[in-house]
């Protein structure tokens, strides 16, 4: 039993089913424990308690489980959260790829904060806090057997901390969200078809390894749409996006942090590309997914 009085409570449910199992910077573990944190941070809230459901395929080695168990122990830590409680069941051979998890997180979400795509304004700026498209060409790279001359890491992270920081110096907030699946593209559509407002991007600004761009253009792959897993987008009033910008930056996660553009009233609904040369195209839905299975 959990009490929590007088508190508005944040609660998220997702099921991750990424493969391979483990990649470089993380594996299904600890995807799962920051995937669910990272919902809740996005609506502003403080996780506090998660659950873990567990479908195991048989004749998975007892090592893999036990390192999965590990990587969800300590990434929780890491976020300061608790697992509650679970429940695991096993599948025939075949029925299951391995491992299938299913966390829910509950939090708390503090006074004055109130983050909603519908707040979104004509003039708020947009930050991101680090590079892009890492995780998804982490998990490309072991799942093709492809090697690149370093190793691309995923950036699987809990948000939650970085979130509380940029919060203290900005409760006026607009939007928080993570680019995961369908990436920053995808998300900023999201936020302009539910927000009514249009958004301008900068391409220079945006932040993405060299080693990243270089795998997406051998791979046939737009940056903007590849997943992420330690990323957050906030839409800021435009008098605070230095002060959250700062705030960002001095925290591990963000060292990297960046203004990638600004919402504006002109084409309301679409998301718009300024690149290196000073055209623009419009940066559209991405129909299905670049990499399935990715998280």
């Amino acid at each position: 039993m959990l009490t929590i009085p007088g508190q508005r409570i944040a609660f998220t449910t997702d099921s991750y089913v990424v493969h391979p199992l483990f990649f470089p910077g993380g594996s299904i573990g600890d995807l799962a424990v920051c995937g669910t944190v990272n919902d809740l941070a996005m609506c502003g809230a403080q996780p506090l308690y998660l659950s873990a459901a567990m479908i195991l395929e048989e004749g998975l080695p007892m090592e893999d489980l036990r390192r999965i168990a590990a990587a969800m122990r300590s990434a929780a830590d890491q976020a300061g959260v608790s697992l509650v409680t679970g429940d695991t069941k096993v599948v025939d051979r075949g029925k299951g790829d391995g491992v299938f998890i299913t966390t829910s997180g509950i939090g708390v979400i503090p006074p004055g904060v109130d983050i909603r795509p519908s707040r979104i304004r004509p003039g708020d700026a947009v930050l991101i806090n680090g590079p892009i498209a890492q995780h998804g060409i982490a998990i490309m790279s072991v799942r093709e057997g492809l090697s690149f001359a370093t190793q691309i890491i995923s950036d699987t992270a809990p948000l939650n901390s970085l979130v509380a920081a940029m919060l203290t110096i900005c409760p006026e907030i607009h939007v928080l969200r993570d680019p995961t699946r369908g990436g920053v593209a995808s998300t900023l559509n999201e936020l302009t078809a539910q927000g009514g407002a249009g958004i301008e991007l900068d391409e220079s600004a945006i932040p993405i390894d060299e080693d990243v761009r270089g795998a997406c253009e051998i791979l046939g792959f737009d940056p903007l749409y590849v997943a992420n897993e330690g990323k957050v987008i906030a839409i800021v009033p435009e008098p605070e996006a230095d002060r959250v910008l700062q705030a960002m930056s001095a925290h591990p996660l963000g060292r990297r942090a960046a203004r990638i553009g600004k919402v504006v009233d002109a084409h309301p609904g679409i998301v718009i590309l300024r690149n290196r040369i000073g055209s623009t195209r419009i940066v559209d839905m991405l129909s299905g997914e670049q990499l399935p299975r990715i998280c």
